[in-house]
């Protein structure tokens, strides 16, 4: 490890040298460790301490580097789409177009402005991560023992830790007494991990492996210990872990989507647009007239309205799943849950309750015992030393009536023997039971009970006994043993002398059991197309029992120790054919998820530890459970407030409603607005006039926004929500160029029909453009009903009542407008009677021609 400030590395005479690898320092004894460290027993005197901090700096975690928040706010206008939009409404501006620009501008600061208030609330996991660790800790200094602040700890101090405690850097083992480890949260292990003082053997890679380091942040559940600090601050594993939240967002698929859409209207705008200016102009018709006319026609083009409809969808959305106890942190979020076709998962805390419960009490044959529940119940209950999480499991595990066994003495729990002995006395008799470690219980037992029958223990039993543990551990339980033995003899003390001569009874099971909804949850998505692939630090026998209780089928398990030896382009290939990867580290899981995005995915993270934050950050949408630690849901787009993990489905479904109704409006930007346009373009090569005028071109626009504002409220088919939907910028683009001219083939013809039927002079093109101006109005606002639907007849599929409001209301006011004196301003005359009919029958043909492309064009390319 490099000192964090190269000049000062020269401060320390006996610092000025690189640390050993952690892996290369738990491997060595403790001798060596501290030569290597240049520290002893003794601890650290505060002058080395002071050249440490120098060379090695404070025992910190990474922050972000904060910004201004107007920087912030103004990083928003970045997207492609925005900067259109204000370009587009410079413009409009320029052409003294009021309500345009107003409604323009509006859109687009209303829209930055919800984002950056859900935004600026939510990232707050690096510094949750330094307030979550202990801020003092008990170390040797000069001497003698010093509560010190946890930023002046440094590599080569002697720390004490005891129950309790949070661990305030990686440290190695020294000596330890009855020391059991909550990690959990770093690693994944549902059981708290003994630790020790032994060096790791060579082959012990996986840190979940390594029994003689405590990591930063991990708590103390049981026993004491005195550690040689090795790592500190950033350089601990869950300081990688801090520096990784810090580190700037990748980019999701939501946000992919949305430049890609942006820079394809920017493209067709461009192309189009100069175009027009440039045929106009050739036509010596004025040229600052076809300029306001070709800049009229890129603001037509603009989908203005895409940023609120995005919005106010996702908004919908979000308060629609607040009601299901789900909190969206982002915004985009929403789009990317219901884009989501893999979901990867934590296993412990997240599929599971994190919590030890007793789910068996066998014999020896694996029959159910009350007897084996009774005895190891009054172990649990009578002995004095601090409780495992496994006595609370059988304390806990249901009411057990012990007032008429009265407690003698305790033999107490020993890393050694690895058991615990208790005496009762019921009914004037005496009963010595020990409970612990199967093979350690085997040991002292000479006689075994099945079915009431008190047999020798031989060597056919001893088999049977093996057979069943074996059995039972390679199910994923952790297992320990009872036996018990009558006192023929009453003393006042016992001791480990008398755990001898026992019988073997029989076996307690435990398990973290999976969530009650888990099994349900994991079906829903699975029917909803949505892969499920579970990541786990815990043990492959543990991990393959979960998925067994949740139904879940595994079709291939990868170690932790065989991604390490894989390169990124094997790992593509694995991660499409396992779905079970236990034994992985922070940094593999997100390995893990970068290989299935890089093959295409969208993934969303389900995780609730300290371990899961980095994967949540890299992951599309990151999903907290209620019982995740205060880091992981500050990491997390989405969080679950309750137990449920049903509203995942539901979440999923919302995603997809909000991405369905805002391909909406995309798709109808793109045909009926490009095919606008198009025609727009093409009349310029043979009208003597402009088809209709820069002012009239905005009024269409803007009317045409109104009918579409209450697509947010759209109703979704049910088959649309049933697979994971996600942007696809080739689709748009081949709907566009398809539906598009179909559009132009309906303008065109109202264009000869205005020309050669109703006979409209260049000299006076009023009646033209009014025409035209209706023609396109009601058939871009009433095609809606075709397109915002795959159903055919489209009239299978109901619109929502808003939805139906809005664009009838605003074709009733386009057929009134002529007749008016606001009709007048624009230019526009009283159309003759009967263009009437010839109107109702361009729509009508218009849709029903729309209606059979579109079912040709969902066949194919759907």
């Amino acid at each position: 490890m490099k000192g964090q400030n190269p000049k000062r590395s020269s401060a320390s005479e006996g610092s000025n040298w690189t640390l050993p690898s952690t892996e290369e320092l738990l491997s060595l004894p403790t001798d060596e460790v501290f030569t290597r460290l240049n520290t002893s027993l003794s601890g650290l005197s505060s002058k080395e301490v002071e050249k440490r901090l120098e060379l090695y700096g404070y025992n910190e975690l990474a922050k972000r580097k904060k910004r201004a928040a107007i920087v912030n706010f103004l990083s928003h206008f970045r997207s492609p789409l925005v900067i259109i939009l204000l370009i587009a409404g410079s413009i409009a501006g320029f052409l003294g177009e009021i309500i345009n620009v107003a409604i323009i501008f509006s859109i687009v600061f209303v829209s930055v402005i919800l984002d950056f208030y859900q935004e600026s609330k939510a990232e707050k996991a690096a510094e949750t991560l330094k307030e979550k660790v202990t801020t003092t800790a008990t170390v040797l200094r000069d001497g003698t023992k010093q509560e010190i602040k946890l930023a002046e700890i440094v590599p080569g101090d002697i720390i004490y830790l005891s129950a309790g405690d949070i661990v305030p850097a990686d440290a190695r083992v020294i000596t330890a007494k009855d020391l059991f480890l909550n990690q959990s949260a770093l690693t994944g292990e549902s059981f708290p991990v003994e630790k020790t003082s032994m060096p790791i053997k060579a082959e012990e890679t996986m840190s979940t492996e390594w029994n003689n380091c405590l990591f930063m942040g991990t708590s103390v559940v049981s026993g004491t210990a005195t550690a040689v600090v090795l790592k500190t601050g950033g350089h601990t594993e869950y300081g990688k872990i801090a520096k990784r939240l810090v580190e700037k967002e990748p980019e999701t698929e939501f946000e992919r989507g949305i430049k890609g859409f942006g820079f394809l209207i920017m493209q067709v705008t461009f192309l189009l647009v100069m175009f027009v200016f440039f045929i106009n102009a050739l036509y010596k018709r004025d040229v600052l007239e076809s300029l306001l006319f070709a800049v009229a026609l890129a603001v037509g083009l603009t989908p203005e309205l895409l940023p609120m409809i995005i919005t106010v969808n996702l908004s919908k959305g979000a308060l629609a799943m607040s009601k299901k106890g789900v909190i969206v942190k982002r915004l985009a979020s929403i789009e990317n849950f219901g884009s989501m076709d893999i979901l990867c998962t934590d296993k412990t805390g997240t599929l599971t309750e994190n919590k030890i419960r007793l789910v068996l009490h066998v014999d020896m044959e694996g029959k159910d015992d009350e007897k084996v529940l009774l005895y190891s119940f009054l172990n649990s209950y009578h002995q004095t030393g601090l409780k495992s999480p496994l006595d609370e499991a059988i304390l806990g595990y249901k009411d057990v009536n012990v007032k008429d066994y009265q407690k003698i003495d305790e033999v107490p729990f020993d890393f050694i023997r690895r058991r615990v002995s208790v005496v009762v006395e019921h009914e004037k008799q005496r009963y010595f039971i020990a409970k612990g470690a199967p093979e350690e219980i085997v040991k002292v037992c000479s006689y075994c009970e099945h079915g009431d029958i008190i047999s020798d223990l031989t060597d056919e039993f001893r088999k049977k006994i093996e057979q069943k543990y074996y059995d039972l551990s390679s199910e994923g339980f952790r297992v320990l043993a009872v036996s018990y033995k009558k006192l023929r003899e009453k003393k006042t003390v016992y001791s480990v002398n008398d755990e001898s001569d026992m019988v073997f009874l029989g076996f307690v099971a435990f398990l973290d059991p999976p969530k009650e909804t888990a099994r349900e949850s994991l079906q829903l998505l699975s029917k909803a197309g949505v892969e499920l692939k579970i990541l786990t630090g815990d043990n492959e026998l543990v991990t393959r029992k979960t998925c067994e209780h949740l139904g879940f089928e595994i079709k291939g398990v990868v170690l932790g120790s065989e991604i390490a030896q894989m390169h990124d382009e094997a790992l593509q290939r694995v991660v499409e054919e396992a779905n079970v990867f236990a034994r992985v580290t922070p940094a593999q899981k997100d390995r893990i998820i970068t290989a299935l995005k890089n093959n295409g995915h969208v993934v969303g993270f389900l995780g609730d530890g300290i371990n899961d934050a980095p994967s949540m950050k890299t992951a599309d949408v990151g999903i907290s459970v209620d019982n995740a630690v205060d880091v992981a849901k500050e990491s997390a787009d989405i969080i679950l407030l309750q137990k449920s993990l049903r509203v995942l489905d539901e979440g999923v479904l919302e995603g997809r409603k909000t991405f369905g109704n805002t391909m909406k409006y995309v798709m109808m930007g793109v045909s009926s607005n490009f095919g606008n346009m198009f025609s727009v373009a093409g009349a310029s090569l043979f009208l003597p006039f402009l088809p209709m005028t820069a002012t009239q071109i905005l009024l269409n626009n803007l009317l045409y926004d109104f009918s579409q504002s209450t697509i947010t409220t759209d109703n979704v088919d049910a088959e649309y929500v049933e697979k994971p939907k996600r942007w696809d910028i080739s689709f748009i683009r081949k709907f566009m160029i398809l539906l598009g001219p179909v559009s132009s083939i309906f303008d065109f013809l109202t264009f000869f029909i205005m020309l050669l039927i109703f006979k409209v002079t260049p000299e006076h093109p009023e009646l033209f453009q009014t025409a035209w101006f209706l023609e396109s109005l009601c058939t871009q606002t009433l095609v809606i009903f075709v397109i915002r639907t795959r159903r055919t007849p489209f009239y299978k599929s109901t619109p929502s009542k808003l939805l139906l409001l809005s664009s009838l209301s605003i074709v009733g006011f386009a057929l009134i407008l002529p007749f008016t004196q606001l009709g007048e301003l624009f230019h526009f005359v009283k159309p003759p009677v009967t263009f009437f009919p010839v109107l109702v029958g361009l729509i009508g043909a218009y849709l029903m021609l729309t209606e059979t492309i579109k079912k040709w064009f969902y066949k194919r390319y759907a």
